[in-house]
């Protein structure tokens, strides 16, 4: 039998038992769909937590711990070491394995265009590396330079949600803003550029967007009045170099601040990617566990269905067999039909399983709300690997029907009425 005549074959024999064929294909169908449904589903919450991570700009953040940790006592720390800039210069300069370093000192500030327009945002001082050290780009005019931030000027970039609020749809390069903490007095800052769209952190809800960047020389003499850092930013050369420039950082903040190592506390941004693939761990067995029983239901309901066509069509088979068909034909027959109607089965539930991946998404979106945009990734591999999985369920529940009657008499098959 040529391979196209078995297909055809199993595709009439199919269409002829419309009912009987879904019912029997509902379990490939639902297995082949749930395991698609939890990829696209699972990979979708996976690049939301990449892209939250990838906000950040880097991989860990140094910052002085408010509390010490004495035995079983938690003190306040009143350590006289604080992190400095020169910390910063020394980590660029003893660290092989960081890629960038950016010294960050924040906090809130009133912000009040010419116009009259005033807004409450928070400020991030910073070094002029920021927009390469963080992967984070100006859209429109420019960062400031080294040389304004060595000479302390009273520049600025706006985040993009503070030069809508405060100039809508005005260009506000070269315009002047004042900024001021609350009860002091306001400094004139000329603007230099408006940062790229960031977004909003999932993790702590607060928009990136809504943020000014000054040097951090200035902020120190205008707002903070000391030459002290709030925290540092750091960005490994790459994912597996995390670990090492975390422990040559702290080596390097130990020999600095006379071997303390308790004023200071580092926070991995890798620790939300960890847990997203604990829970995606746990999610992919228990969903595997109920798309393989699902699929064991459907492989033997298409065994079952196999066995009664066998039956049904024995005098088919005597036919066949009469005028020189041979076993082997027989088998391939039968064969061939569990094999397509698995196939089938397969193609059915990838549509069903992309349709149900979008349905859970538009459910955390739009009805429960967890998520401004939950993206579905849909795989080709692994719709290629369903497809074959429910190929392979047909050859392995379709053999046993095949052998059956492959191995029937002719004579006794003639004999059936």
């Amino acid at each position: 039998m040529k391979f196209y005549e078995g297909i055809s074959t199993g595709l009439t024999a199919i269409l002829e038992e419309k009912m009987r064929s879904a019912l029997t294909m509902l379990g490939i169908i639902i297995g082949v769909a749930a395991v698609l449904a939890m990829l696209a589903v699972g990979d979708g919450a996976k690049s939301i937590v990449i892209q939250e991570f990838e906000k950040y700009g880097s991989h860990f953040t140094i910052g002085r711990n408010p509390w010490i940790r004495i035995g079983d006592r938690v003190i306040p720390n009143r350590s006289g070491e604080h992190l400095k800039y020169e910390d910063v210069l020394a980590i660029e300069a003893e660290c092989p394995t960081v890629e960038s370093v950016i010294p960050i000192v924040s906090g809130e500030v009133l912000a009040q265009a010419e116009g009259g327009a005033t807004k409450w945002t928070e400020y991030d001082a910073v070094n002029s590396y920021f927009p390469t050290g963080k992967k984070w780009w100006v859209q429109q005019g420019r960062f400031f330079s080294e040389d304004e931030f060595n000479n302390r000027r009273k520049v600025c970039v706006l985040g993009l949600e503070v030069a809508t609020e405060l100039f809508g749809k005005q260009n506000p390069i070269g315009k002047e803003i004042k900024l001021s903490l609350q009860g002091g007095r306001p400094d004139r800052f000329r603007i230099l550029g408006v940062m790229a769209e960031r977004g909003t952190s999932l993790q702590y809800g607060f928009s990136w967007d809504d943020i000014v960047f000054v040097p951090l020389t200035t902020a120190q003499d205008r707002f903070k009045g000391k030459h002290h850092v709030n925290y540092i930013s750091v960005r490994a050369m790459n994912a597996d170099a995390i670990e090492k420039a975390a422990e040559e950082v702290k080596s390097v903040l130990r020999k600095r601040h006379r071997n303390q190592d308790n004023f200071f506390d580092i926070s991995f941004h890798t620790t939300a990617v960890n847990e997203l693939d604990n829970i995606s761990r746990i999610l992919t067995i228990m969903l595997s566990s109920i798309a393989g029983f699902s699929l064991f239901v459907g492989s033997v309901g298409i065994m079952n269905m196999m066995l009664v066509s066998v039956n049904q069509r024995t005098r088919e088979i005597g036919i066949r067999r009469a005028i020189g068909a041979k076993r082997r034909d027989i088998f391939l027959q039968f064969l061939i039909e569990a094999v397509v109607m698995c196939g089938v089965g397969g193609l059915l539930g990838i549509f069903l399983g992309i349709g149900t991946g979008y349905l859970c998404s538009y459910i955390a979106v739009k009805v429960v709300k967890v998520i401004p945009h939950w993206p579905v990734v849909i795989s080709l591999h692994w719709m290629t690997v369903s497809v074959s999985i429910s190929a392979c369920i047909g050859i392995l529940f379709g053999l046993y029907p095949a052998i059956r009657a492959s191995h029937i008499s002719p004579i006794e098959a003639l004999r059936t009425e």
